[in-house]
This record gives structure tokens, sequence and C-alpha cells, in this order.
């Protein structure tokens, strides 16, 4: 299958969006299809790129390390006609989401989307959330998804979420899925981690305690480090190490002098996506306590290195955490220091075989298969949801027995 994926952000942007979208299309790609990523122009992107096409843009109000398409209806119409493409896949809601709906539009082919943000908890970005309101978001992403084939919903969160906004086009979950080899990693050793703890400044038997995403409030990283304190009560040698970068890492560094934990954590900055890996499996523990996560691929890395997670819950965490022994959710932000020494001092070893099982959950092999499964439907949805015959009667006739044999338990 041919299949355009539009999206503005990807790249050398860096997003678990941007690693979502590059996940995907490496598995589709393993499968035989061919994947076509429309996306914004970037001053940082190489000149000469692969299977990508590059639409012109402007860098996005309140976020300017993120852009957004603005032209380009016709080249993007062009290219994908002459790609032949069977579907498109759009990964946002503005710009280039808007393209991708009229160029399916042209081509008479299904749109599916992937709703990946919970805009309510971004709103304070906009004019300190005085113009902008939820119910505002409620009727934009309404209108927006309504007018697609399909909807993937990385968690159940999203699911209530764009039903609460009346969304009545078929809905599947599908988690986010990682490339679990990247952070396995039996080629580092345990002298690569005492070097990286070295480097950190911590010393052998201290504690190292990770949090790692992007340094923005509604991460709330701030209720990590105001409770620190309390955990350094009764572990007077952990120290927290904060990997990322943000517009709000100057009010965290100030919060840390405020409160005279500046010697207890580090801020290291963006770390190169290839080196992620060292920091978990050099950690001791991995610590959030975001509330507007709708994938968490960062979870999912720390579970696959084997770093336990004490973190905020909701309803994809509590069911990615099922076992004590991969880490816990906290219901609430006051919560989060008495549950991390709690389970801390309970010291539950990693169980392997639940390790084992919850690494296939969360494998981009998994990923990869459950969205051409859901593609596989849409296709055949569109055309008995439209009067005329707008899909290749031989495309809709290989997809329907395709699906006949999954429901059949034939295809493993």
């Amino acid at each position: 299958m041919r299949i355009g994926f539009f999206t503005d952000t990807y790249f050398p942007q860096v997003s678990g969006v941007a690693t979502s979208i590059r996940t995907l299309k490496k598995e589709l790609e393993k499968q035989g299809h061919e994947v076509y990523i429309f996306t914004t122009t970037d001053p940082d992107a190489d000149e000469f790129e692969k299977d990508i096409v590059r639409m012109p843009s402007v860098p996005f109000v309140s976020f300017t390390d993120r852009r957004i398409v603005v032209r380009g209806i016709w080249f993007a119409y062009r290219i994908a006609k002459e790609l032949e493409l069977e579907l498109i896949h759009t990964h946002t809601e503005f710009g280039a989401g808007f393209l991708g709906k009229m160029v399916a539009n042209r081509l008479r082919i299904p749109v599916v989307h992937t709703y990946h943000t919970m805009y309510e908890d971004y709103l304070h970005y906009i004019a300190n959330g005085k113009v902008v309101r939820p119910t505002h978001v409620k009727h934009f992403i309404k209108m927006f998804i309504n007018h697609s084939t399909g909807v993937v919903c990385p968690s159940k969160r999203v699911v209530d979420t764009l039903q609460r906004y009346e969304v009545d086009i078929p809905m599947r979950i599908i988690p986010t899925g990682i490339e679990v080899a990247q952070f396995i990693r039996s080629d580092i050793t345990r002298e690569d981690t005492e070097r990286l703890r070295e480097k950190l400044g911590i010393k052998p038997g201290e504690l190292m305690i990770l949090s790692l995403s992007r340094l923005s409030y509604e991460k709330n990283i701030h209720v990590i480090v105001q409770q620190f304190p309390e955990i350094l009560m009764s572990y007077p040698t952990a120290r927290l190490v904060i990997v990322g970068k943000g517009p709000y890492r100057e009010e965290l560094e100030e919060l840390t002098r405020e409160l005279g934990i500046e010697d207890y954590v580090q801020f290291t900055g963006e770390v190169d996506h290839q080196d992620v890996a060292y920091y978990y499996h050099a950690a001791d523990y991995f610590v959030s306590a975001s509330t507007s996560e709708t994938q968490g691929l960062t979870y999912a890395e720390a579970i696959a290195s084997g770093t336990q997670c004490i973190v905020e819950g909701n309803d994809y965490l509590n069911q990615l955490l099922d076992d004590e022994s991969l880490g816990i959710t906290f219901e609430k932000d006051s919560d989060f220091s008495d549950s991390f020494i709690r389970y801390a001092q309970q010291q539950i070893p990693l169980d392997p075989h639940v390790r084992q099982n919850k690494l296939i959950e969360i494998s981009a092999e998994r990923f990869g298969s459950e969205i051409f499964k859901f593609y596989q439907e849409m296709i055949v949805y569109y055309d008995e949801n439209h009067s005329e015959e707008k899909i290749p009667a031989r495309t809709v006739r290989k997809m329907r027995v395709r699906i006949n044999s999954l429901r059949n338990g034939e295809d493993k």
C-alpha cells in the first residue's frame, strides 16, 4: 500500500509525535508498504531526504521551535497523485492536517487521523489561556476529526476526550510502540553506566532518580522538584537528574535554588536520542508527574531499559504499569514523595517474565501491525459509506479478504 503521512512536526524537530511517526513509517516499510511524509520546511533539515516532501511553513504561535504549513495544497496534491497514494494519515489538526484532508478529498481516498495532543493542557501558552477556551478546542476538534474516516487513539484517555467532544467516527485504541531493541541494549555495560554516573557527579551507592521529558509547565516537573526535599530526608544521597530542554528550565532551576537543593539536582539539557538509553540504564528509578500524556513514550522506554517507574497515573499508565515489579502509579501530585519512598523501600525485584510480556505489548512491531489492520478496515468502511466508488475495486476486495482472514484467525 502507498500511504501519505501529513504532519506539522517531524525530524529534525525532536518530539514524541515525530518519534511516533518515524517509528510507524519504519514498521510499515518493513511490511512492504511505501510511506511518504508531507511536512514543514525546516532550516535544520537535510537538503536531500528520501520520501519526505517539505512544504512552506512558519514558526507556530507560542511554540517557536515548532512550525506550521502555510501553503502548498496544489504542490502536495500533484505529488500525492503522482505517487498514487491509497490512504492518507494525518498527524496534526493544523496546516498539514488540513492539507492532508483536502488532498484525500481530491484523490477520493480515506484519511485516518491520530489524535496525539491533549490541547486543553496547553491553552496557557496562548495569551495565558485568556483567548482560547476548552469549548473552542471542543468545537474545533469535533469539526476536524469528524471529517476523517477513522481516528487512532493512543490511549483510552483520548477516546474519552473525543467522545466528550462528540466525535462520532470509528475510533481504535492503538498505543504507540517503541523500538525496544534501542533500549534493551545488552551492549551497555556496567562500566558504561558507572562512567555516566561519574560524569553526572553521582558517587557509587548514591541513588539516581531520572526525569526525562520536554521542560514545559504541563510536564509537571516542578512537582518532582518541590517534593524532592522530602525524598532527601529518607534518602540523603539521592540525586535528581533532569534530562531535556524547554521553556520552563529557568523556572525549574530557580525553584531548586529557592529550596536549597541545587547541589542535588542536575539539568543536562537535551541528550542525543542515541544516548538516551544510557541514562535509563544508569538510573535507579524513572519518575514523572505529568498529566498531559496521551502516549507516554518515555514510560515505555524506561520499561524496555529495565528501569522501574514511579509516575502519576491515568488510564493508560495504570494499565501499562500493571505489575509492581515494573513500577507504580500514584493518584495525585501530592502523593509523589510518599509513593516514591514507600516503593523504593520495598526493593521489589524486576520480574523478567513480566517484563518480557510487556516488551511485546509496547513493541513497534505490534504498533505497526495494529495500525495497518485499522487502515484495512477504514478502506472498506470508506467504500461502504460513500455512494460512489472512490477506491479501486481491486484494492477494496483485497482488504475485505484480508480482514475476513484476520477475523477468522487465519492470519497470525
